[in-house]
């Protein structure tokens, strides 16, 4: 099975409305960075890693997982997106928790994620996270000018752009984020 892309903009029925509004201020700013945001309609059985990447042939190190954290410091909730390969973890109880100058991180439960975010479980994408949410991606990530597969806010949707292009939508770059 191959994986076939159009441009986002085309297909915005594929993206979540966090997701879609993204791209489009983006295409607004930066055209040419918006022409290479990419989406590809899957079946939404197979949007978990380890079943798309088996079902389409895909390398593992192509994929990227966006997972959702929480902290909490001095009574207020510190929030991040952070994306990994799917090759490796998100390293929460030390990156993302210094990072977020909190005491303890979690992952943020699956409903709260799903609320908060506008995005649906298991299609979680750093792109339209909300503001103020701190976004992060392991530099080995935002250093790929391969193309990169992330969520696209809906399960039956898959993103793909060039790593690199990421940090257009905000994404900073973390050394050691993914472990």
């Amino acid at each position: 099975m191959d994986l076939v892309a159009a441009p986002a903009l085309t297909r915005p029925d594929l993206l979540a409305p966090p997701t879609r509004d993204a791209v489009r201020l983006l295409a607004s700013r930066e055209p040419a960075a918006a022409a290479r945001v990419l989406v590809a309609e899957i079946d939404p059985d197979l949007a978990d890693t380890a079943a798309l990447t088996q079902a389409y042939g895909l390398d593992p190190h192509a994929s990227a997982n966006c997972v959702l954290v929480v902290g909490r410091r001095g009574g207020d909730e510190r929030f991040a997106g952070c994306v990994v390969r799917a090759t490796t973890r998100a390293d929460v109880n030390t990156v993302v928790r210094r990072l977020l100058d909190v005491r303890k991180a979690t992952f943020l439960p699956t409903e709260r994620a799903v609320q908060l975010s506008g995005m649906e479980y298991g299609g979680i994408t750093p792109i339209g996270l909300p503001v103020g949410w701190r976004v992060m991606a392991d530099a080995d990530v935002l250093a790929d000018q391969a193309p990169v597969i992330v969520g696209s806010g809906v399960r039956r949707s898959k993103i793909v752009l060039p790593g690199r292009d990421l940090a257009a939508f905000g994404v900073e770059a973390v050394e050691g984020l993914g472990r």
